[in-house]
């Protein structure tokens, strides 16, 4: 199975950088103590760290090509420096994010490095790396109380790595093994998502296949169980968990039950 992103490698990279930037002027100034509401168990500070860490992480497995995963305690300077320090933080965040991209380019995408599923190489780690950064920049927002906006084709494709994620055997098996959890899975469920922003060109519409035994998906206009609609960067922190569905900024029409099932499945983390 080949998890195909719609931009090219060096694009890929390039918002790695502007990601990080744009990560770094979110939390510059704010309250790194602050809870973020999105994580509650880690505050500002542990969120940068986060990011920072699977900036380091990646750009370790594509450095050395690994074949295996790589552990956090075989990474140099995964932790980050000690204390808070805003100033600190901010050069370590900067730092490796231009280490992962340097290791990035050097490899190409094709090269053959370890990843989390069966996408074994290094144009795996350019698109995740984006996306990773994207979904916590918009958690930083939320925790610093300031907008959160992202490039149209780079939202279309962070929901697109999502739907395709889902499909992952490996990771069908994980999400279906969560004890407690009710099945979104039944015959004739299935779930459209259409951003109302953008060009007919991004294609920016979502069909959701939930009437077998994991998510199928497709890009398409189709009548589904329940449609969501609105535009793009909503759906996707709607996808993420990051809006509410009962937001006034989506507008939910048909089964909401079948739209809360599928959300609380879709939860990787």
């Amino acid at each position: 199975m080949r998890l195909q992103g719609s931009l090219s490698h060096e694009r890929y990279c390039a918002e790695v950088l502007a990601e990080a930037e744009a990560f770094r002027d979110t939390v510059r100034g704010a309250d790194l103590t602050a809870t973020v509401p999105t994580c509650p168990d880690w505050t500002l500070a542990d969120l940068v760290r986060h990011v920072g860490g699977a900036h380091r992480w990646g750009g370790t497995m594509v450095a050395r090509r690994a074949t295996e995963a790589v552990p956090f305690t075989d990474i140099p300077d995964v932790q980050g420096p000690e204390g808070d320090d805003p100033d600190a933080l901010d050069r370590w965040l900067a730092e490796g994010a231009e280490e992962t991209v340097r290791a990035l380019r050097e490899a190409g995408p094709e090269a053959a490095v370890w990843t989390w599923t069966p996408e074994r190489r290094a144009g795996f780690w350019s698109r995740r790396m984006v996306h990773e950064t994207v979904v916590h920049r918009a958690d930083a927002a939320l925790a610093a109380g300031v907008p959160f906006e992202v490039a149209p084709e780079v939202a279309a494709d962070c929901l697109e790595e999502w739907f395709q994620l889902g499909e992952v055997p490996e990771v069908a098996a994980r999400l279906a093994a969560r004890e407690g959890l009710e099945s979104p899975f039944a015959p004739g469920r299935s779930v459209h998502l259409h951003a109302t922003d953008t060009p007919p060109e991004l294609n920016a519409e979502w069909f959701l296949d939930l009437s077998g035994d994991h998510v199928v998906h497709r890009r398409a206009h189709e009548k589904a169980t329940v449609a969501v609609r609105g535009p793009l960067t909503d759906l996707l922190l709607l996808a993420f968990q990051r809006l509410p569905a009962d937001s006034d900024r989506v507008e939910v029409i048909g089964d909401r039950d079948v739209l809360d099932g599928w959300l609380a499945y879709a939860t990787f983390g």
